[in-house]
C-alpha cells in the first residue's frame, strides 16, 4: 500500500512537473501569484477604499461616516479656507523639489567615486557607510539633526568659536531649512544607491573611447556619463521625491509647525478624525507622484530601470 501511495506521488510530481515545462505562463503564475495577491488586497485594495471615502460626507454632529457621494472634499481643498490648503500642497512640492535637487547634487559625486574611483577595497566601505545609516530609526536621525542645529548643538558651538556668532542663534531650526537639511541628509542613501548601480554598469571602454576621441571631461560628462546615469537619477529622484511628500515627522520635530501635506493628512486622520478630508489630500497626493512619475516616464529615463 505505501509503495503504491509513493509511486502514485511520484507520478503526480512528475506529471505536474510536465505540465509546468509546457506551459511557462504557469510557472510564472506560481512564481507571481502569491506577490500579487498581497498587492492587490493589501495595496490596490486600500488605494481604492482611499479614494471611496474621499467621495463621502461626515456628519458635523456625530463624525459617522455618511455614505453619500459628493465632491466637496475636494472643492474644500482647493478653495477651503481661502486656499490654505492649495498653499499647503505647493508648499509641499516646492520642499520635495529642493530636496530631490539637493540629494542629486550630493549623490552624484559621492556616487561617482565609490563606482568609478574608490579601490574595491574602499567601495565596500563606502557602500556600508552609505548603507548603515538605514539600519537605525529615522527618528534616531531627525532627533541628531534637531541636536546638530539647537541652539547649544555643534552648529552652533563651531560658530561661535570661529567668532562668527556671538551668541547661540536659533535661526537654523524650528523653520523650513532645517526641514530641507535633515530631509536632504534622511534620504540621501535613496539617492546613492541607484546613480551608483547607474554609474558601476557605464563600461570602460566608454570612457577610453571618449578621450581618444579628444572629447574634454566636461563633453564625456554630458554625452556618455550623464545619459547612461540618469535611469539611476530618476530611480532615485522618484524615492526621495515620494518620501518627502509623504512625511511629517521631520516638519513635525525640526520644522516648528511648518505645515505639510503629510502632517495635514496625519492631522485630519488622527486629530480631527475627518476621515473623508483626510482621504481627500491623500489622494491629492497620490494623484501628484502619479503625475511626477508620468513624467518621468515621458522623458525616456525609466525605460532602461
Amino acid at each position: 500500500m505505501d509503495r503504491r501511495l509513493g509511486g502514485g506521488s511520484r507520478l503526480t510530481s512528475r506529471a505536474v512537473s510536465r505540465v509546468l515545462y509546457a506551459h511557462p505562463r504557469g510557472r510564472l503564475g506560481l512564481l507571481l501569484g502569491p506577490a500579487v495577491a498581497w498587492l492587490l488586497v493589501f495595496y490596490i485594495v486600500a488605494l481604492f477604499l482611499l479614494l471611496l471615502t474621499s467621495l463621502w460626507q461626515q456628519d458635523v454632529f456625530t463624525a459617522q461616516l455618511v455614505h453619500k457621494w459628493t465632491t466637496a472634499n475636494y472643492e474644500k481643498v482647493f478653495t477651503g479656507q481661502d486656499g490654505l490648503w492649495l498653499r499647503v500642497f505647493w508648499r509641499t512640492i516646492r520642499l520635495a523639489v529642493i530636496v530631490t535637487l539637493i540629494d542629486i547634487a550630493l549623490a552624484f559625486p559621492l556616487a561617482w567615486f565609490m563606482a568609478r574611483v574608490a579601490a574595491p577595497r574602499w567601495r565596500n566601505l563606502l557602500f556600508l557607510a552609505v548603507v548603515v545609516p538605514l539600519w537605525s530609526s529615522i527618528l534616531v536621525r531627525i532627533f541628531a539633526w534637531r541636536t546638530i542645529l539647537g541652539g547649544q548643538g555643534v552648529l552652533n558651538t563651531l560658530l561661535i568659536d570661529v567668532g562668527l556668532l556671538d551668541q547661540p542663534s536659533s535661526a537654523f531650526l524650528y523653520n523650513q531649512t532645517a526641514i530641507v537639511i535633515t530631509w536632504a541628509n534622511v534620504w540621501l542613501p535613496f539617492m546613492v544607491l541607484p546613480i551608483y548601480t547607474a554609474l558601476e554598469k557605464i563600461p570602460d571602454s566608454y570612457l577610453e573611447a571618449s578621450r581618444d576621441l579628444g572629447a574634454s571631461s566636461w563633453r564625456t560628462f554630458r554625452t556618455v556619463v550623464l545619459p547612461l546615469a540618469l535611469p539611476g537619477v530618476v530611480a532615485g529622484a522618484i524615492f526621495v521625491f515620494a518620501l518627502t511628500m509623504g512625511d511629517f515627522v521631520a516638519p513635525q520635530l525640526v520644522g516648528g509647525g511648518s505645515q505639510v501635506l503629510g502632517g495635514a493628512i496625519k492631522d485630519r486622520f488622527g486629530v480631527a478624525a475627518d476621515y473623508p478630508f483626510g482621504a481627500a489630500l491623500a489622494s491629492l497626493t497620490l494623484v501628484t507622484l502619479m503625475a511626477f512619475l508620468f513624467v518621468s516616464r515621458r522623458s525616456g529615463a525609466m525605460e532602461n530601470l
